[in-house]
């Protein structure tokens, strides 16, 4: 009764005036109809896979705690952080759509199950309505899922926010200039670079705070000049309203990771940065892409093939994603 969304699915035999009468009948039971093409997943439960699969291959790598990951992403707009999204449907029909979707496609590896997920189907972890999933739930009610590292407003003389440089321009690069101002420090652009982030004085001279563009820090540091680097994730949620995104907006969950060339210290002054700038910082294994940008990107690949395909048009995606999953 809730949802919005009713895809109209066409197979081969389908005559397109059927097709049309079921899109107008839908339309009179105060719902928004999407035609799609018959492929396995359709549209929302084909692109929606990576929601899921990214934040199991990073349960599986051990790069993040999952209360962290979950906030990460709620940090990025999502209704519902992955972990708590499966606990809800459950993960033993999760795992079931996720098989039946794998071998659909002839066991394309894009949609490959997970070994940390039928693990907990085979213990019987299926989520809220066994009490116990990747969370665990008293009387059916939610535990807090609020992410570890939440801290925000650091000191900036205590965070070592001295002799600041803003490098590369763009959405994110105005946000830290907004975020910047607002601390009343002072800082140096420099708009050509190639990289958008900060460069920081004080205890780690001339470290890279820098948004990830994909690789990780040990990559970066790897492809030189620089050696002490840290990455921080997309804050997409953010974008475009750096005018109101001061020191003062409650702390968005922020994943950041660390080169293993950098110096014992860097962790803690990227955090106390991040802190500093009103973020909440959660330390993350060196995984390229770390959790938003990975999984945004993902989301968009996978939407973008359905388009190629036929599914579905890009605004048939757009509708079915946002009304079918928030």
């Amino acid at each position: 009764p809730l949802m919005k969304l009713v895809e109209v699915v066409s197979g081969l035999h389908t005559d397109a005036g059927v097709a049309d009468a079921i899109f107008e009948l839908s339309k009179t039971w105060g719902k928004v109809p999407v035609h799609a093409r018959s492929t396995p997943g359709f549209i929302v439960n084909r692109i929606a896979r990576p929601y899921y699969a990214e934040a199991l291959a990073l349960l599986g790598e051990r790069a993040i705690e999952p209360a962290a990951l979950d906030a990460c992403l709620r940090g990025a707009g999502f209704r519902m952080g992955p972990c708590e999204l499966m606990d809800l449907i459950g993960h033993d029909t999760n795992f079931a759509v996720t098989n039946s979707v794998y071998e659909a496609n002839f066991f394309d590896k894009r949609y490959v199950p997970s070994l940390v997920q039928r693990e907990m189907v085979d213990g019987g972890l299926f989520g809220r309505k066994t009490g116990r999933g990747v969370f665990s739930y008293a009387a059916g009610k939610p535990v807090a899922l609020a992410g570890a590292n939440s801290a925000v407003g650091e000191d900036p003389a205590a965070a070592g926010l001295n002799n600041i440089v803003l490098h590369g321009r763009g959405a994110c690069a105005e946000l830290f200039a907004a975020r910047l101002a607002a601390t009343g420090l002072g800082f140096d652009r420099a708009a050509q670079s190639g990289w958008v982030g900060l460069t920081l004085g004080g205890a780690a001279a001339g470290a890279a705070l820098r948004l990830t563009d994909g690789r990780n820090a040990s990559q970066i540091a790897a492809d030189g000049p620089q050696r002490e680097v840290a990455v921080f994730d997309l804050p997409i949620a953010l974008l475009g309203v750096a005018q109101r995104a001061t020191a003062a907006v409650p702390g968005v969950a922020l994943a950041f990771s660390v080169a293993t060339q950098a110096h014992a210290g860097l962790a803690e002054h990227a955090a106390g940065a991040l802190r500093a700038l009103g973020f909440a910082p959660q330390a993350t294994a060196d995984t390229p892409g770390l959790v938003v940008a990975r999984s945004v990107a993902m989301l968009i690949n996978e939407a973008a093939d359905a388009v190629q395909q036929g599914v579905c048009t890009p605004e048939g995606a757009d509708a079915a994603m946002k009304l079918g999953v928030n």
